[in-house]
């Protein structure tokens, strides 16, 4: 028998839906009914929004459907009504020019189905590198009750006797494979197995990254982000998320109650500590910014200069995820540098840092190094400036190679990506081991998104004489499973006027990481008679001229200028009017 609607006080968001103006309340009862939801079974109890990010087009995020009928099974249990939804999905391996250039599309996506629907709460299903951080912007912004979920790392394969490690070993290989060192037949045998299981990179890429950032920032369940995509701990764990997030829409704890500055520096500490992915720079930024907090680049220097690295994972050190998580993951890197850390601040758990890390240990002090122990003494993560640089930029010191920190040597320029690839594998490329290796208008705007192509391959000719790294440079990024000396993010860049545009083969350029320096030794007047070369507008229309229009630069997270608050009226969440569809 169908209980007559009892009119409530509104303690939910959702009940302006469904217990709000008579004839709207009745037309999206009868739609949630027409869906075949007993509607009188969830009165006066929360909707849980679970956003999904999974696709077929996303192989990091295959596994999210099991995801989210996990999470259903949480929310259910603690008496709420999970209703599930598509976002955006994006996939390293398939969306060019960059998923960068789409990672605010996906915010805004994240946020507006936030903001015009009868959800009170929201669980964020994620996993490749910029599903994880645009979720995170979308719900700083509409500012609702989040806990974040990912699909977890790929279980380890083996190839010839050796753990294959994601993205790291792809690079490593190719370089052997472009040179003659590993035969066709051995490139295809390991075709099978680099990306041999469901999931994200197993090493301390991107998507890795991200997700101990989450989990740094109290925005994921502690221990949780390393969990293997196969792991049966993974469902278990997206349950745990399900029933937690109708706790939070109960006592309406939200993201900005849970990212505040303090915790943006733990995870920046957590970040160097893990030898994380240079890409976090700009993600943590980003989200920052949605929240009103300024972030600098200087920031993480100055954090950095106190914390050492102690993950000894890809790419930086020689293991993989699942040791890092069988060695206690985030908790127990976390733990190890607890006295660098605010533990004051609250977590998804409605409990503080302390609280989540009070039974948290090593078991492999290989895997999660004791201080006394270090992979690196500290500046895992380097900021630099200097004229090329006078809004910064960053190299990833944990993976360059020491003797290449403090460098000179004369310029090769690429005017951008193609002339870079026509180019490299010339036997009369004019290049030598002291060479700076430059790339232009690949930033931001150049491209535009700012593309993963700073990791300029070595020389071919230079590789068959044994030289394995070089000095290189460029405003593009580079992915979390790369290495190498490699100056990223030159801020500002070559499409926005930086210096960077003004380079010329033969320049010497001089890095001094030690010092954070990176510098253009061309006297003023020179540079005072050059003009970089005019480029055609690349997109006239649709998104990416909107993207170029109005993307920030690197040091500013690449958000758009027009999602990121600048005051505090901006910041408030409004919910829509619920009016007449």
């Amino acid at each position: 028998m169908t209980r007559p609607i009892q009119i409530q006080t509104r303690r939910y968001r959702s009940s302006e839906w469904f217990y709000g103006r008579d004839e709207l309340g009745f037309q999206n009862r009868s739609a949630l009914r027409s869906i075949g939801v007993d509607v009188d079974r969830y009165q006066g109890r929360p909707v849980i929004g679970i956003a999904n990010s999974w696709s077929e087009l996303n192989n990091c995020n295959i596994t999210l459907r099991d995801v989210a009928e996990a999470v259903k099974r949480g929310v259910l249990a603690a008496g709420a009504l999970p209703l599930e939804f598509p976002t955006i999905s994006l996939g390293e391996e398939f969306t060019k020019p960059s998923a960068m250039l789409y990672r605010n599309l996906m915010a805004m996506d994240v946020e507006e189905m936030l903001r015009s629907n009868p959800i009170d709460a929201v669980v964020l299903l994620s996993n490749c590198d910029k599903t994880g951080p645009a979720q995170l912007m979308g719900a700083a912004s509409a500012n609702l009750p989040a806990i974040q979920v990912n699909a977890g790392p790929r279980a380890p394969f083996e190839w010839r006797g050796e753990q294959i490690g994601s993205g790291t070993d792809l690079w490593k290989y190719w370089d052997q494979f472009r040179t003659g060192q590993i035969s066709e037949e051995q490139w295809r045998e390991l075709e099978h197995c680099m990306s041999c299981s469901q999931g994200a990179c197993n090493v301390m890429g991107t998507a890795s990254t991200m997700s101990a950032m989450a989990e740094a920032l109290g925005m994921m369940l502690p221990g949780t982000s390393t969990i293997d995509a196969t792991d049966p701990d993974r469902l278990i764990a997206a349950e745990a998320a399900g029933r937690r997030i109708v706790a939070l829409a109960e006592t309406n704890l939200r993201p900005s109650d849970i990212m505040t500055p303090a915790a943006f520096d733990n995870a920046v500490r957590v970040l160097l500590a893990i030898g994380g992915s240079t890409n976090a720079i700009l993600h943590l930024i980003a989200i920052a910014g949605r929240l009103g907090y300024t972030l600098p680049l200087a920031r993480f220097d100055e954090l950095g200069s106190t914390t050492p690295c102690l993950a000894n994972l890809k790419p930086s050190g020689v293991h993989l995820v699942r040791q890092f998580h069988l060695s206690g993951g985030v908790p127990a890197l976390m733990q190890t540098i607890e006295h660098h850390l605010d533990t004051t601040c609250l977590t998804i758990t409605s409990q503080t840092v302390a609280a989540n890390l009070a039974n948290a240990n090593v078991t492999d002090p290989d895997v999660i190094r004791p201080l006394t122990n270090p992979v690196l003494g500290a500046g895992a993560l380097a900021v630099l400036t200097g004229n090329l640089a006078p809004l910064g930029a960053v190299i990833k010191v944990s993976a360059a190679s020491p003797n290449l920190l403090v460098h000179e040597g004369p310029a090769l320029v690429f005017s951008d990506y193609e002339d870079m690839l026509a180019r490299i594998e010339s036997p009369d490329l004019e290049v030598a081991a002291d060479t700076v290796l430059v790339l232009q208008n690949c930033g931001p705007r150049g491209v535009p998104g700012m593309p993963e192509w700073g990791a300029i391959p070595i020389p071919a000719k230079l590789q068959r004489q044994g030289v394995t790294d070089m000095v290189r440079l460029s405003d593009a990024r580079m992915s979390g499973t790369s290495y190498g000396t490699v100056v990223l993010h030159v801020c500002p860049e070559a499409a926005a006027g930086g210096l960077l545009a003004l380079v010329q083969t033969g320049d010497r350029i001089k890095l001094d990481v030690p010092n954070r320096r990176l510098d253009l030794l061309v006297a003023p007047e020179v540079l005072a008679t050059r003009q970089p070369k005019p480029r055609p507008r690349t997109h006239l229309r649709g998104y990416p001229r909107l993207y170029t229009d109005h993307v920030l630069q690197a040091d500013e997270g690449c958000d758009f200028d027009f999602l990121r608050p600048r005051t505090e009226e901006e910041l408030v969440f409004v919910p829509p009017i619920v009016g007449r569809s």
